[in-house]
């Protein structure tokens, strides 16, 4: 019975997908039929590239960028620095919050282009060497991350929350680390972390 039934809906399915494309008069397109501009990438043009400049964690660096490249990438991509993180790509997460000119700053929202000479600073910034710095390691202590993945965005955004000064009480610092989610759900040991740091900075 069931393989009448499987046998039927498969022969219902092809029919279907059959005549939708012929009433739309479009061919399936295999793998192989493929137009060559669907499956390779054309170079971008010369005009539509930029030469950025930027101090990244206290050093000068350079890259050529297509114009519409997010600071995110340009950070991931071209100065392979991956500790930034690339969560929702919308601005919605915070898991790629990087300081620019000592601000918070959601890198996939924001071009690469207009942050020319610029000081960046990324979670492979904050430590001296071997010593992490303190928000890190009340992270650490506090067991403020499980996976870890927006772990970098939180310390980025934490270390700007404390510099603002917005860490007079537990509710103030949820409410300004609010941009940043935790899929686990370490959000009360993540504002004990910027908490200690506050009260010893």
């Amino acid at each position: 019975m069931s393989e009448t039934f499987d046998e039927a809906t498969t022969l219902k399915r092809r029919t279907f997908v059959a005549a939708s494309t012929a009433v739309a008069g479009l061919p399936l397109l295999t793998s192989d039929r493929l137009p060559a501009s669907a499956s390779a990438s054309a170079p971008t043009p010369a005009d539509q590239l930029s030469t950025v400049r930027l101090t990244v964690n206290g050093e000068q660096r350079t890259a050529q960028v297509d114009n519409r490249t997010s600071l995110l990438d340009l950070l991931r991509e071209h100065l392979d620095l991956p500790g930034t993180k690339k969560g929702c790509d919308q601005g919605a997460c915070g898991a790629c919050t990087v300081l620019v000119d000592d601000r918070r700053v959601n890198a996939c929202l924001t071009l690469a282009v207009m942050h020319q000479g610029a000081r960046v600073t990324t979670i492979e910034g904050l430590a001296r060497g071997e010593q992490l710095h303190p928000l890190q390691q009340a992270f650490i202590d506090h067991d403020g991350l499980q996976c870890g993945y927006c772990t970098p965005g939180q310390v980025m955004s934490g270390v700007a929350c404390i510099a603002e000064g917005h860490t007079g009480s537990r509710a103030e610092i949820r409410e300004w680390m609010s941009g940043n989610l935790c899929r686990c759900g370490a959000y009360t040991n993540i504002v004990s972390a910027i908490e200690q740091t506050a009260k010893e900075a």
